[in-house]
């Protein structure tokens, strides 16, 4: 991708001509048909060289602004990270190389949470460091997943 072109011209008109050619109706409906895709692979889908991950998240908050669904991208956004960084799910054993590939999936998605969601990410990443872990292999397949429903559930900030 060429990042200076990606923001040349309407880029917002172009991301969502895109999700249109896609054959969705929102991005969020793009983002949820493709739940463990990272953004940059995400933005790669829908234009390779003039979009870019940071595009496509900001379209993704703006529309889960305005459908109150802001707890639910957060969700979804942790799913991306943890596909990304942790490729065979949860380590069975938190040794200091998992320990190293959780903190990266965590910090990604840190990174990501909005204002409105630091503290509840903050409660969420202390549950999934807690005795006792997640299941060895997890690896949440979307915002629905029953362990991220409990630990994230979907009361709006």
């Amino acid at each position: 991708m060429n990042e200076e072109r990606s923001w040349e011209g309407n880029w917002k008109v172009r991301l969502y001509e895109r999700i249109h050619q896609c054959g969705y109706a929102s991005l969020t409906a793009f983002a949820e048909a493709h739940p463990t895709l990272p953004l940059v692979e995400l933005a790669q889908e829908l234009g390779g060289d003039d979009i870019n991950a940071v595009q496509v998240f900001s379209g993704l908050v703006a529309e889960a602004e305005r459908s109150n669904q802001l707890t639910r991208l957060v969700r979804g956004q942790l799913v991306r990270e943890l596909w990304e960084s942790l490729p065979n799910g949860w380590p069975a054993v938190m040794d200091g190389e998992a320990r190293l590939e959780v903190a990266i999936a965590l910090g990604s998605w840190s990174a990501f949470t909005p204002v409105t969601h630091e503290e509840r990410s903050r409660q969420v990443m202390a549950a999934l460091l807690a005795t006792p872990p997640p299941p060895p292999g997890w690896h949440p397949l979307g915002p629905d997943d029953e362990l991220l429903l409990t630990l994230l559930p979907d009361e709006e900030v």
